[in-house]
């Protein structure tokens, strides 16, 4: 049976109750540990593109959810501290094999996470499970990317970010950041957003579906994603709530997302620096 055959297997046990911590075998926990290497080595991932949309391997999440259903819980020793987890770090042994750095003292990359060659990662940091840090990507320091987010090659996360993660509900899509992206520092992407390939987001910017994108290049308002080769900034536009009576003569204001075509001068200010990167 194929990794994915074996993985839904599991899933339908464990989901009828016939498959549980207790009873789980040697073989299931290889099955797992199987899966878990898949995904450090890239050959699965969370969500893939086709057709130019993306669709969330929903299998791949349910593996990752019975890594913690059926696994016990153990302490973990790193230095002088004791931690109480299912998982341990990912092996970073190999990383300088591929051109790949991890700073000390605190870049703490999770088992079942996939990362790229010839990419950076700033301590701290934290990688979660099934997360995908792609070649050449800076992950910088106080970066968070989450369970399941995509990275792509080319990226870079400027200090401060965080990329949401998304196990549950197993149907949600994960965050998405597409190749030769530059998020600046302090910006937050959450719940599923699609950041298109090519653009360069300023500092402290959120996006979310929950905020709208005026995108001026399209002249339309767009939820969910950011199109590829923008530059995006958060600006405030007027709200509804703004007639509300606890709003006396004020008004109110809410956050909005404004997306342009990306100049010349933007594109060169957001070059990666190759020296760091081999």
């Amino acid at each position: 049976m194929s990794l994915k055959n074996n993985i839904s297997s599991l899933w339908t046990r464990q989901t009828s109750g016939e498959l549980t911590t207790e009873n789980c075998t040697e073989k299931d926990i290889s099955t797992l540990d199987e899966f878990l290497d898949a995904l450090e080595s890239g050959s699965i991932k969370a969500a893939e593109k086709k057709s130019e949309e993306w669709e969330v391997n929903h299998w791949v999440k349910h593996g990752i959810l019975l890594n913690f259903s059926l696994r016990k819980k153990n302490p973990i020793v790193y230095g002088d501290v004791v931690y109480n987890d299912i998982l341990p770090l990912a092996d970073t042994s190999t990383f300088s094999q591929r051109g790949t750095r991890n700073t000390p003292s605190a870049t703490v990359i999770r088992r079942g996470a996939h990362i790229g060659s010839n990419a950076i990662l700033m301590s701290p940091c934290f990688v979660n499970i099934g997360a995908s840090i792609g070649d050449g990507t800076l992950v910088d320091s106080n970066d968070v990317v989450g369970s399941c987010a995509q990275v792509g090659n080319n990226v870079k996360l400027g200090a401060n970010a965080v990329v949401g993660g998304v196990l549950e509900p197993v149907e949600s899509s994960p965050v998405i950041i597409e190749d030769d992206v530059s998020l600046g520092s302090g910006c937050r992407v959450t719940s599923g957003f699609v950041v298109g390939e090519g653009s360069v987001v300023a500092e402290n910017t959120l996006l979310t579906p929950r905020i709208p994108v005026y995108d001026l290049v399209s002249e339309e308002i767009i939820y969910g994603r950011l199109p590829p080769n923008r530059r995006a900034f958060t600006r405030f536009v007027h709200s509804d709530v703004g007639n509300h009576p606890l709003f006396k003569g004020g008004g109110a204001l809410k956050p909005a997302v404004v997306a342009l075509a990306i100049e010349e001068s933007t594109r060169t200010a957001a070059e990666k620096e190759d020296r760091l990167r081999k």
